[in-house]
């Protein structure tokens, strides 16, 4: 299998840049920090909701949906969480515009009595609702989990990684103990692991963000990070325990089995479009986009060549019954996603905007595969040797009988291939600072990993001093991994008996 990225990673980000627009995935909109999700983009996002919904469902959660507006004073209840997005708000004023001096402009006298926060998350609002309906324990658990978009204003956008508005689920629980909310939490982090891992092939750890790291109101806040190929982490995917914090700020309360009032304990936790991101810069390579099987919108895609001649009826034939036959076949649980391009452009074009694409398979059918009863195709996951293109002739009925198992084959190639880069960049042995110095020396375009170091997981002041250090270097706390060894050296930080080990890098 080649190397996945050749390029100068100095380039990094005019490569993904390259791959979102050939790709043709998204671009940007007229409203600044937004974006337009394109067909193939949004294609890959519903086959992202579609396979995360059902595994958020199995566990027992149903989908509902809430306003996208919430009134100042639900987000004004939670001092932590007003302070942490008030930077990000977005806030609606006035109910109607008026033309004033030959401008159109908020009509003075339709000013709301009570600003609207475009919705940044949701836990204030859901908050609400779930002081209507939780009256005993026998409501409890309550989970529910819903599908929307969110805004937060961004200053430095970049196309499905950071934007003013993005699309997103949110899963939200209430619970009678604490012990059954921190299981949630959990739960939730294990199910984002393994989706990421098994279905977008982008191997993650999962673990616990530092203090200064949560999510604004929780008592804990988990994430899964994923290595890019430029040595980056991103956060794939967060869950966090609140605790009682919303419950008391909403009064969220329950009659207990005993006849007593206690307050719920709660948790929210979401994944975004930021996964496309993640998927890009994980999988793509030189030519563009490398899609995992599962996610592909079409996972193989039949380019006829025709050339206005009597025998491109049999071709089209051809091709017709080979996607016909395809889409009887399951892969990964679903119907198989087998596609016939027959936009009247040269077939050699067809081909290279598949390519770009990142479908996985991509078979070219001529006059002789056709006559010969052959499949003549290439594995986006394999694309060259060398400078050539490898083209792979295969009988029909080979291909046929083949074609599910060489999908799962790409899609279980494409994550050996990051888990073993994100293992191999993940170094362990620094014990100082001279050490983390020296590893990150250079500019910030080298390509560096991550460091797992140990530390005495400093609070307060001395955690500020910690991440002011690591900020000197462009460098934030990742996490720490729910797997721990059994002991540990001493706190690179601040010398103290060191209780975890976590995760330094630079970041997205």
């Amino acid at each position: 299998m080649q190397r996945a990225l050749d390029i100068d990673r100095s380039r990094f980000a005019d490569w993904y840049q390259a791959v979102v627009r050939d790709a043709d995935m998204a671009e940007s909109s007229p409203v600044r920090g937004a974006m337009v999700i394109k067909p193939w983009g949004y294609g890959v996002w519903e086959q992202i909701q579609q396979e995360l919904d059902r595994r958020i469902k199995a566990t027992g959660h149903d989908n509902c949906y809430f306003p996208m507006f919430i009134p100042l004073s639900f987000i004004a209840k939670e001092a932590e969480h007003v302070e942490g997005f008030a930077k990000e708000m977005a806030i609606v004023t006035h109910h109607r515009l008026k033309m004033i001096d030959g401008k159109l402009q908020p009509d003075p006298d339709a000013k709301l009595e009570e600003p609207l926060v475009v919705r940044p998350t949701s836990e204030t609002i859901i908050g609400d609702a779930f002081a209507r309906w939780i009256k005993s324990h026998r409501d409890l658990p309550l989970l529910i989990n819903q599908w929307a978009n969110v805004v937060r204003w961004e200053m430095r956008p970049r196309l499905f990684l950071r934007t003013t508005e993005f699309l997103w689920q949110e899963g939200h629980t209430a619970h009678a103990s604490e012990g059954d909310a921190v299981d949630e939490t959990l739960k939730m982090l294990e199910v984002y692991r393994s989706f990421a891992e098994d279905t977008l092939a982008m191997p993650v750890i999962a673990g616990e963000k530092p203090e200064n790291e949560r999510f604004p109101g929780a008592v804990n806040t988990y994430s899964i990070e994923a290595m890019m190929q430029d040595g980056k982490a991103l956060q794939a995917g967060t869950s966090h325990f609140l605790g009682t914090h919303f419950a008391e700020a909403q009064n969220i309360r329950f009659q207990n089995d005993a006849g007593g009032m206690d307050f719920c304990n709660t948790t929210s936790w979401g994944v975004s479009t930021r996964l496309i991101g993640g998927v890009i810069m994980t999988h793509g390579d030189d030519d563009g986009l490398r899609l995992p099987p599962a996610i592909a919108p079409r996972q193989i895609v039949i380019v006829p060549m025709l050339r206005d001649k009597p025998e491109d009826a049999e071709v089209l034939k051809y091709c017709q019954e080979l996607v016909a036959a395809l889409n009887q076949e399951r892969a990964f649980g679903q119907p198989l996603r087998a596609f016939l391009d027959t936009k009247k452009i040269k077939s050699a074009e067809k081909r290279w905007n598949w390519v770009r694409r990142g479908a996985p398979i991509i078979a070219e059918i001529g006059p002789r595969d056709a006559a010969a009863g052959v499949v003549s195709f290439m594995r986006r996951d394999d694309l060259r040797d060398g400078d050539k293109v490898k083209s792979i002739a295969t009988p029909r009925g080979e291909f046929l009988a083949g074609a599910v198992g060489l999908l799962e084959e790409i899609q279980a190639g494409l994550f050996a291939e990051a888990k073993a880069r994100l293992d191999a960049n993940i170094k362990s042995g620094v014990t100082d600072w001279k050490g983390v110095a020296d590893y990150y020396a250079g500019g910030d375009e080298d390509f560096k990993g991550w460091l797992k170091v140990s530390w005495s997981k400093p609070s307060g002041a001395a955690l500020e001093a910690v991440d002011n250090k690591l900020k000197s270097l462009k460098l934030t706390i990742r996490n720490a991994p729910l797997q721990q060894p059994g002991s540990f050296a001493p706190c690179l930080f601040t010398g103290a008996p060191g209780v975890e080990e976590i995760l330094i890098g630079r970041a997205y």
